[in-house]
């Protein structure tokens, strides 16, 4: 019964857990500040000369270099960063476990269970029993343990090593950031942000600059701000437990909807972790005001982010059911003998895969024509290194000269509709369908006179009927986002600048 309840939500789409997830992109930004923070306070334990905002300006100096790296692709960052990680786990140096575990998007299964049962595993057990045997022997120290342990004749080289592999742990949690923007774009719960492929082997490895630069000043507004005080450990270690809480929550969803696992065997998983993550949730409340508020204002941040961006879509992609031409529509309008048919081709780009777009009808009643041959073209990613040219264009006929094109791409491809190559292209794919020597003709004369690219803009515009919330999200934040975002056709930069036309359409909600 709970499972049919769970699958009538349509929980298996996704989007919930990236609703929920919205705490993700959180713990992603707390990582990095904090790991490089804690590293570089170490020195103070040496020298009391050494001030806090000291410590402040030299974790900022390395957050922006870490962040500037981000541009050249996680192989790249991941090859520069190898030798730091070596030595540091050589030296039997404490690092967090949890940025070992870096998505499987970036790094193959086995290259993490090598280097984990390799190196991480052995060093981490051998720097806690270290660590140990030192408190036996110190237990006043307990604050500062791991770096009161390390022998004077060692502990500069420790320092830089333990310095240098902060900044290289906060790497899978900043590359996890775009991973999980980019899925949540999939989705289609994440606004448009620009997206490059970094790797020719992964189609995982990604690189978004919004959102790095995103999380390089939110990390260095933090660290001024608070200074590196108590308030940002506060801060972490409530991301920490939340991100458990939901993980718990969303792995049991997994099990009950698509593993279909024993429902005894569920309540086994679910229960005892639900337990420790509720005791420490708990013991965690009283840092909510000390510091634990700020992954909370940044996660409703982006909850509100995703829920209206996801709304609005929803709204939009209902209206365009609603209201789409059907074929019969559109060859009756093309037959009409007022509509005027000047010559050439008109590449009419759209986002909406299946059916003709209502803005087509808003542009031929306003404009009371349309070209000789019309193309109603869409461009789809798909999550391969490159297509074929022999399957790169799909295409089918529609009515009287109108034709449907389906433009597909790698993700390492360059996307383009720009020059006489890309026409000539589609061209020569629509005379395929021609079923005459005249329709072929026709076609050849009107790539004769050039081509025209027509982009369609739609505005989301809510009616009275409408509660004032569902007003609030349509015409204030979806609206916004819409306007900030980037489109799919300007994000791929495909269309030439000097023969395209953007066409706008009001949608009443």
């Amino acid at each position: 019964m709970v499972r049919f309840w769970i699958e009538e939500l349509k929980i298996r789409n996704s989007r919930i857990g990236s609703r929920l997830n919205s705490t993700v992109p959180d713990w992603n930004r707390s990582g990095p500040y904090t790991n490089i923070l804690s590293s570089l306070q170490g020195i103070q334990s040496r020298s009391s000369k050494i001030t806090q905002n000291q410590v402040v300006f030299i974790s900022v100096v390395l957050l922006v270099a870490l962040f500037a790296f981000q541009r050249y692709g996680t192989s790249k960052v991941g090859f520069i960063f190898s030798p730091i990680m070596l030595m540091w786990f050589v030296s039997n140096a404490l690092i967090g476990a949890e940025a070992m575990f870096a998505d499987l998007g970036h790094f193959n299964k086995r290259a993490i269970q090598l280097a984990f049962s390799v190196f991480v595993y052995p060093a981490l057990v051998l720097t806690y029993a270290g660590e140990a045997a030192y408190l036996v022997k110190n237990p006043d120290q307990i604050g500062t343990a791991y770096y009161s342990s390390i022998p004077n004749q060692v502990y500069w080289p420790m320092f830089v090593i333990s310095t240098l592999s902060a900044v290289v742990s906060s790497q899978s949690m900043i590359s996890a950031s775009f991973s999980i923007v980019k899925q949540s774009m999939t989705l289609g719960c994440f606004p448009r942000v620009n997206m490059i492929h970094t790797s020719s082997e992964h189609e995982g490895q990604v690189y978004s600059p919004e959102i790095n630069y995103i999380l390089m000043f939110l990390c260095v507004g933090l660290v001024i701000g608070f200074k590196g005080g108590v308030a940002l450990s506060n801060a972490y270690g409530v991301v920490v437990i939340w991100v458990m809480i939901i993980t718990t929550f969303l792995t049991t969803l997994v099990m009950l909807v698509i593993w279909d696992t024993n429902f005894l065997l569920i309540c086994a998983f679910f229960l005892p972790c639900v337990l420790i993550e509720a005791i420490f949730m708990t013991s965690l409340l009283n840092k909510i005001p000390q510091g634990g508020w700020v992954p909370f204002v940044i996660s409703v941040f982006f909850l509100v982010v995703m829920l209206s961006w996801t709304y609005g879509r929803s709204k939009k992609s209902m209206y365009e059911a609603e209201k789409k031409m059907s074929l019969v529509e559109l060859n009756q309008m093309m037959s009409r003998g007022d509509v005027y048919r000047p010559l050439g081709l008109c590449f009419f780009c759209t986002d909406l895969v299946n059916g003709i777009p209502p803005i087509i009808r808003h542009y031929i009643q306003h404009t009371n024509s349309v070209h000789e041959i019309m193309v109603i073209i869409t461009m789809r990613t798909l999550p391969i290194k490159t297509v074929l040219p022999e399957e790169r264009l799909v295409v089918g006929k529609l009515g009287l000269g109108v034709y449907r094109c389906l433009v597909q791409f790698g993700y390492k491809d360059s996307p383009s509709m720009n020059g006489d190559d890309f026409v000539a292209s589609v061209v020569g794919r629509l005379r395929e369908l021609a079923e005459t020597a005249g329709e072929k003709q026709e076609l050849e004369s009107a790539a004769e006179k050039g081509a025209v690219f027509v982009i369609g803009r739609t505005i989301l515009k809510s009616n009275k009927d409408n509660s004032w919330f569902s007003r609030f999200i349509i015409d204030h934040l979806y609206r916004f986002l819409q306007k900030n975002s980037r489109a799919a056709i300007s994000t791929l930069q495909v269309v030439p600048p000097e023969n395209t036309l953007q066409i706008g359409m009001l949608y009443e909600i």
